[in-house]
């Protein structure tokens, strides 16, 4: 097995196509479809079961698949190291976050990061479920939960409130809620997925219900939380936010404010082979300085 091979192994089932993973590699579909057979003929076993809408890894492809994942994830940790400036922060820092946080709170000051560190650039990945640090998915997240992984670094960041809000056109035209049952007479907006940002993004649904009793039905739901924003911003109905969706949006105000509102923990992990990383430690610093004086 060389590695050449074995690259293109990794390619074709991550993409789940000969065609995609040619795309990925800069090489025709029959190119890759000829290395794959010369692997599996090397080893003397089937890697892939072939079907009309594409692949599928079998047994021993799996086994493959899962050492050639880590074999791939421990190199690219290991240039990272081995390229990390001992003078200066530089280098590629691929960093993840939720959807919202990353739309509205992190890209319009990633400017001011770069200007202050131009030998780093940034590969943002924007995504509510976690992706996987060990296997160098990204190399830090900003994740709205202490990490659930093994063998992380966590510093905690901020404290996130969930506000119930809507817009001026809409309570002018609907009224104010002023108490939890004058929800039952309006509209409400909810993040609509089985992977939300935040465990509390919907607990507009249930508040003031007791056990047993159905949720709010929503007159929308989006798996979205700037979708969510804008369409409650636009006269909607009543939905609850995170905070830092508020800010140069003065159309929204808060209802109910009397009523306690959940929050959420927003945490900056990373590997704990990261910890040494000056990337890493300016960006860091970056986050939490922002969050300190314009959060």
């Amino acid at each position: 097995m060389d590695w050449d091979k074995l690259r293109i192994f990794h390619a074709v089932a991550e993409a789940g196509s000969f065609t995609h993973a040619g795309d990925v590699l800069n090489l025709s579909q029959s190119a890759v479809s000829r290395q794959i057979s010369a692997l599996e003929e090397a080893l003397q076993v089937p890697l892939f079961h072939r079907h009309a809408r594409g692949l599928i890894l079998t047994e021993q492809g799996e086994a493959m698949n899962r050492t050639v994942r880590e074999v791939f994830a421990k190199l690219a940790m290991t240039e990272a190291l081995l390229t990390e400036s001992k003078e200066k922060a530089a280098g590629r820092l691929k960093v993840t976050t939720t959807t919202g946080f990353g739309t509205a709170w992190l890209a319009p000051r990633l400017p001011r990061f770069l200007e202050q560190h131009p030998d780093i650039s940034i590969a943002l990945i924007l995504e509510d479920s976690d992706l996987d640090l060990g296997m160098r998915e990204a190399d830090v997240a900003i994740r709205m939960h202490p990490p659930r992984q093994p063998d992380l670094v966590q510093r905690h960041l901020t404290t996130i409130q969930l506000p119930l809000c809507a817009s001026e056109d809409y309570l002018a035209r609907n009224g104010t809620p002023a108490t939890i049952e004058d929800l039952d007479n309006h509209r409400i907006v909810l993040f609509g997925s089985y992977h939300p940002p935040a465990q509390d993004m919907n607990w507009l649904a249930m508040l003031g219900r007791v056990a047993g009793q159905a949720k709010r039905q929503p007159v929308l739901e989006v798996n979205s939380v700037t979708a969510m924003t804008d369409a409650i911003e636009a006269g909607l109905g009543i939905g609850a936010l995170p905070h830092y969706m508020l800010t140069d949006r003065p159309k929204l105000q808060r209802v109910l404010t009397e009523v306690k509102a959940p929050s959420v923990e927003a945490f900056f992990v990373y590997p704990e082979e990261l910890r040494t990383s000056k990337r890493v430690a300016v960006f860091r610093d970056f986050l939490l300085a922002e969050i300190a004086g314009r959060s």
